[in-house]
């Protein structure tokens, strides 16, 4: 039996074992410390420890991932997405071995993982490339004098990965300097290479791709191209297929462009051809993806052909069939643990309560009682619906969000309601920038805490764990009410004093358990509620609310204002403040990285910093105190 080695995690690890158990072959997933109870590793038919949590100690750990793969008489080993999938000496290292790398051979990794020389072959094969600088002088003004030329705003971004990893848009030379410096650390952190390029920015721009399939005979296969316009900080949230933007002459002229490029490369094994599209039409080549993209399920769903299966075929030194005929429209919507009303930060935790929806496709890394931790990349889930067309797979992928509850960490869910409900996603007229310009709308901030959630969090949290005596907890009989507990819940600096009566009622709502766990009735109306230690975590009308029963602690209260914490864990990548700083609200006082996304810690006021606790590259933990900072209320006056 051949056996295939995934050198991935979450969910595109889970993803690749079920084309492999499909196609009979034996599975082996490598894990990290953190990773040692995920569903990715339960479900390989080996799985074999290959470090602690940070990813540079496993899964980017070229001479472990090679050691297990001989150890297991792995014949195939298969990257997934991100770690070291485009990383040329990884490639090198598994056939080196004697092993079959599923993606591009080395060369073809160096050459079109740079986003330079990828270029330069799209000129040479006659395909549009934006006007910028890729050149090997790398000092500031040499960038400075190319964006003069190209003309304001421009884009600066690694030359090297992709993933719109430290990409950097500046509209003006004050800018620019900042923005390189930004770049360069971003990409030194996430590629070990900080070299960069610098293009000119196009108006709100498309992203399209075209998924090609290409094998050891020459022979390339073209697919639908995909929408991925809807981002985030340069981050994909949501992408379909076909493009409501392109028409039948741009899709044919899109996908001649991927081939030239691909030829133009010598590509092998799946990739994906990126452009922008500009508002007149036009299209420039952006890069080569020289993996499976996070997205491919959209193409897999209208085209009804599983890329795992063609990518194993092609490195077992199959030719390529041509590409099925494509039907209907597919949209995936990505489900990431971050706080949109937080300003997206990252979230950690456990997750308490999981449901996914039926009906639409789910990718998954995570189920219910897994942890979701700082090291990785922080998406949950994705979801994928496939209709006859574009309406239909909205209004599928609509009702499958809905039907979808996560407690436990803050999630992206109640943003990706509202962004599918948007009337430029309705209508299919969104550009890279739609997000950024209606943040206010799309990602609002925190709403005060409803009393229909409090409701549900107190009775929960007053029932024992049996459904079958749900009241048995509550306190002493009170003359006219009958049994009844008082329960104190917080949110943040709220705190709330909830009393649940006899019958379980609160003021005027009743609310009774359902006949599945964490799932509860408020008047009628379906609610989920469950608890990590001393926090209840409530999921009410699309809104997750965390309340925690434990007493405020008075000495953290009093430490408020005075001290500059972590807002969760992450490494530090740079530290701007010093003691005796006098700074204003707002001012940068360091940098924390934290799941592939840069957090900016800023100065909570005017006042004085007293002293500075932490260095670049040292790893804290959320809560950590970074600063500490003197408000100017208290301060000595001058």
């Amino acid at each position: 039996m051949t056996t295939i080695l995934v050198a991935n995690r979450g969910e595109i690890a889970r993803r690749i074992f079920r084309t492999a158990r499909r196609m009979g072959l034996r599975t082996v997933a490598v894990y990290s410390d953190a990773d040692a109870r995920a569903p990715f590793v339960r479900e390989a038919d080996a799985a074999v420890r290959i470090g602690p949590a940070p990813a540079r100690e496993s899964y980017l750990a070229i001479d472990r991932i090679v050691a297990v793969a001989n150890d297991t008489r792995a014949e195939l080993i298969h990257p997934g997405y991100g770690f070291l999938s485009e990383q040329a000496a990884f490639a090198e290292a598994v056939e080196a071995a004697g092993i079959r790398f599923v993606g591009p051979p080395a060369d073809v990794l160096r050459l079109a993982g740079d986003k330079a020389a990828a270029k330069d072959a799209a000129e040479r094969a006659d395909v549009p490339v934006l006007p910028g600088y890729r050149g090997a002088d790398q000092r500031d003004d040499a960038f400075l004098s190319a964006a003069r030329s190209a003309g304001y705003p421009v884009m600066v971004k690694p030359a090297a990965g992709g993933g719109g990893i430290g990409m950097q848009l500046v509209t003006g030379e004050a800018g620019l300097r900042d923005a390189l410096a930004r770049a360069r650390r971003t990409a030194t952190a996430a590629f070990g290479d900080e070299r960069l390029i610098l293009e000119r920015a196009v108006a709100r721009p498309r992203h399209v791709e075209i998924q090609i399939l290409a094998d050891a005979f020459g022979r390339v296969e073209t697919f639908t191209e995909r929408d991925c316009s809807v981002q985030r900080r340069h981050q994909k949230i949501v992408e379909e297929s076909p493009s409501p933007a392109v028409r039948p002459a741009q899709r044919k002229a899109l996908r001649e462009a991927a081939l030239a490029v691909a030829r133009a490369v010598g590509y092998r094994n799946a990739g994906t051809v990126e452009f922008v599209l500009d508002d007149a039409g036009a299209f420039f080549f952006l890069e080569v993806n020289a993996r499976l993209q996070v997205e491919h399920p959209v193409t897999e769903a209208i085209h009804q052909i599983d890329l795992v299966e063609q990518q194993v075929r092609i490195a077992l030194g199959e030719r390529v069939s041509a590409a099925p005929a494509a039907h209907g429209a597919a949209i995936e919507a990505r489900l990431y643990a971050e706080d949109p009303a937080g300003g997206f930060v990252p979230s950690t935790g456990r997750l308490v309560h999981v449901r996914w929806p039926a009906g639409v496709r789910v990718d998954a890394g995570y189920e219910e009682s897994d942890v979701v931790t700082s090291h990785y990349d922080p998406l949950l889930a994705k979801l994928v619906a496939h209709g006859d067309d574009r309406a239909a797979a909205l209004a599928s992928l609509g009702g499958a969000l809905a039907n979808t509850e996560l407690l436990g960490v803050r999630t992206n869910l109640g943003f990706l309601r509202a962004l599918l409900a948007h009337p430029a996603v309705i209508q299919g007229r969104v550009d890279t920038e739609l997000v950024e310009r209606d943040a206010d709308a799309l990602a609002p901030r925190r709403a005060a805490v409803p009393d229909e959630a409090l409701a549900v969090a107190a009775v929960a949290s007053v029932a024992p764990h049996s459904l079958r005596d749900p009241w048995g907890s509550l306190g002493s009989w009170r003359v006219g009410v009958g049994r009844s507990a008082t329960v104190h819940l917080r949110e943040e600096a709220e705190e709330h004093t909830v009393r649940v009566d006899d019958g379980a009622r609160v003021d005027r709502h009743t609310v009774a358990p359902l006949d599945e766990p964490h799932r509860w009735a408020l008047d009628g109306e379906a609610a989920s509620a469950a608890a990590d230690g001393p926090v209840w975590w409530v999921g009410w009308r699309g809104a997750t609310y965390e309340l925690d029963t434990a007493p405020r602690d008075r000495a953290i209260e009093a430490l408020a204002g005075s001290e500059v914490a972590a807002p969760m864990p992450g490494t530090v990548l740079a530290v701007h403040a010093r003691a005796e700083q006098r700074v204003r609200r707002g001012d940068l006082l360091c940098v924390v990285e934290a799941m592939k996304m840069e957090l900016r810690i800023e100065a909570p006021g005017d006042g004085v910093v007293t002293r500075v606790l932490v260095a670049a590259g040292d790893r804290v933990e959320r809560g950590q105190r970074l600063v500490e900072f003197r408000p100017a209320a208290s301060s000595p006056s001058s």
